[in-house]
């Protein structure tokens, strides 16, 4: 039996600086990309935020029905955020126009009320820029009410300690989610923003560890590592594996991380019996998948067929 996956966050344009100085604008936001990149794996997945009416978010809601996602958090009024993206060696650096817009357009009851709709509890991912203040209220409450009900709580921390005026109050946020998470995704630079030593794949287990024990007892069952160009780490309920990243050209790598999880959390809800045995197996697609990303520009995560094909 299948689970589906519900995606709670920004929806966003990527303005890429190009070298002659013009803005290329791509969709992007962490979970809409990884919206895409789960459904594109053959997942189940629902984006619950609003899209703007504005030709940005009406081009956002094409391409998300195009890759299999469905909308039933409808559409705001209010205009969609951006972010401009300066790109050196291939590493994004992002700077952000996030206020009055579009996917902050909902309430705690709005979304309540659409996970109250389905017949059976999913997966509910969230992460990234909607922890940041003010917003974080709205995204724990959220949090709490679906575990009440039944629902995994996946969450990518993917930090963003410049785009914040209070860092102080924006890492107690991701503490307190984290606490909550029942899946989890950090990148070594997420973990250094928090304050954890030894940030290498090496000290995976040793990491893996500190995080459950700062956790809720029961939670964060999955944990997925990521140390950039030196490969990743995956623990499911004890059974773990780690590998190198696949030997690419490298374009970008936007999105490279959200594509990764998505595949992660696609093969999970689609097979939710035996993540514990297949944990070297749903690495290495993910990263396969990542990697693919990672020879395009932008965030343009690959279909199964792509990555089996890799």
């Amino acid at each position: 039996m299948t689970t589906s996956i519900f995606v709670l966050g920004e929806a966003l344009m990527d303005c890429i600086a190009q070298p002659d100085g013009q803005l290329r604008p791509l969709m992007g936001g962490s979970p809409f990309n990884l919206a895409r990149a789960a459904a594109l794996r053959g997942a189940r997945v629902a984006y619950l935020n609003p899209l703007s009416s504005d030709l940005f978010g009406q081009a956002m809601a094409r391409q998300l029905h195009q890759d299999g996602v469905a909308l039933p958090g409808g559409s705001s009024p209010l205009p969609t955020s951006l972010a401009v993206v300066q790109l050196q060696e291939g590493q994004p650096s992002y700077g952000f126009y996030r206020e009055g817009i579009a996917d902050r357009d909902y309430t705690v009851d709005s979304i309540l009320a659409l996970l109250q709709q389905q017949a059976t509890p999913g997966i509910l991912h969230t992460g990234s820029l909607a922890l940041v203040p003010p917003e974080q209220g709205k995204v724990l409450a959220i949090v709490k009410e679906a575990k009440a009900l039944g629902w995994t709580v996946s969450v990518d921390i993917n930090l963003r300690p410049k785009l914040t005026g209070d860092l102080a109050a924006y890492l107690v946020a991701v503490r307190t989610v984290m606490e909550h998470a029942d899946w989890l995704k950090a990148s070594d630079e997420d973990l250094e923003s928090l304050g954890f030593a030894n940030v290498k794949r090496i000290e995976s287990a040793c990491l893996v560890q500190a995080l459950r024990a700062s956790a809720q007892a029961g939670a964060l069952r999955r944990i997925a590592l990521t140390f950039g160009g030196d490969g990743a780490y995956l623990d499911i309920d004890g059974h773990n594996h780690n590998l190198p990243v696949p030997r690419i050209t490298v374009a970008d790598t936007v999105g490279a991380g959200d594509t990764f999880w998505g595949h992660t959390l696609a093969d999970w809800a689609m097979q939710p019996l035996g993540a514990g045995e297949r944990v070297s197996s749903t690495l290495d697609q993910s990263m396969k998948a990542a990697a693919i990303n990672c020879t395009r520009h932008g965030c343009q995560p690959p279909t199964r067929e792509e990555v089996l094909a890799f």
